[in-house]
């Protein structure tokens, strides 16, 4: 890409938007989790996005659900390379039973699925709360100067 033909970066405000409207309609999001010795994780996920937090579920067992229960971390990715959001958060772990009934029935609404379902054989499912503490959002490289949406918790925009 030239010079002459360089688009001009979004606003903050409207990459804020974009990220929040991928959150309410996306249905599967890609989640990196670091294992024992920091070998990595990345698998998708269906996601409910309840306004504050992004809740996610997958098997005790699995190597996402133990990387985040052991290191209470994440990064989610939405998009792809030219189209990027990514969403580092803090992760907190519920059982089916400790999750708040009205968050499993959105999630469930949301996901088209439950898994706290009895037909969900094997180790049971966890829920898990991703509250976001860093966002980043931009298309290719005339965008990566005011990427960071979000540092701390706390929305720059």
């Amino acid at each position: 890409m030239t010079n002459s033909t360089r688009r001009e970066p979004r606003p903050a405000a409207q990459r804020k938007q974009a990220v929040l409207d991928r959150l309410r309609t996306e249905e599967d999001v890609w989640v990196a989790t670091a294992g024992p010795e920091d070998v990595p994780c990345l698998v998708p996920l269906s996601l409910h996005w309840d306004g504050e937090a992004v809740w996610l579920a997958t098997r005790s067992t699995n190597p996402t659900g133990r990387n985040l229960r052991r290191t209470g971390a994440v990064r989610l990715s939405f998009g792809d390379t030219r189209d990027v959001a990514l969403i580092d958060g803090s992760v907190e772990t519920f059982t089916t039973a400790e999750t708040d009934p009205d968050t499993v029935r959105a999630y469930v609404e949301r996901c088209g699925w439950n898994p706290s379902s009895s037909k969900n054989r094997g180790a049971p499912y966890l829920f898990f709360r991703v509250t976001p503490t860093a966002v980043q959002a931009f298309h290719q490289e005339h965008e990566l100067v005011g990427r960071h949406l979000m540092q701390d918790g706390v929305w720059n925009v």
